[in-house]
């Protein structure tokens, strides 16, 4: 299945860490969270189309409120992921995993802990159903990197 590589736009940091300091970097441009939620759904409209052919129940993410799709493809040296979701906050939270993680080797993914998240205020400022399902999209990323390590 080519769904995933049909659609690589990751990733746009030559590391994991490098991706993590620019998200850390963009945000700090920011002062109040109104603006970096306006940033959050701006961010979702980048994330590469999502083919309707695989927004299944298998490729449903769980433990989110909002509807979340997910899939990832590759072997140990690379890794790729393709998300998407119906609400614009979630779907910015999706394109920072992905830009974090996606197109990186199993170990990178496996050894980069998502410092993003507080080093932007994430973890203060998501809802707990937002931050269940940020933790969910995460944990699957982490799961697939394990799978191929």
């Amino acid at each position: 299945m080519n769904a995933v590589a049909d659609h690589r736009v990751f990733p746009l940091e030559p590391t994991a860490a490098d991706a993590q300091a620019a998200i850390a970097e963009e945000f700090a441009f920011f002062g109040d969270w109104s603006e970096r939620y306006q940033y959050l759904i701006d961010l979702g409209r980048k994330l590469p189309p999502f083919p309707d052919a695989l927004k299944t129940e298998e490729h449903r993410l769980h433990g989110c409120q909002s509807m979340v799709w997910i899939v990832g493809e590759g072997d140990p040296q690379r890794l790729d992921f393709v998300a998407t979701s119906d609400s614009a906050i979630v779907a910015g939270l999706c394109f920072l995993a992905l830009r974090v993680y996606s197109g990186r080797s199993a170990s990178e993914i496996l050894e980069t802990e998502p410092d993003y998240v507080n080093d932007i205020g994430l973890a203060k400022h998501l809802s707990p159903t937002r931050s269940n399902g940020h933790a969910a999209l995460l944990a699957f990323i982490r799961e697939r990197a394990r799978a191929a390590a």
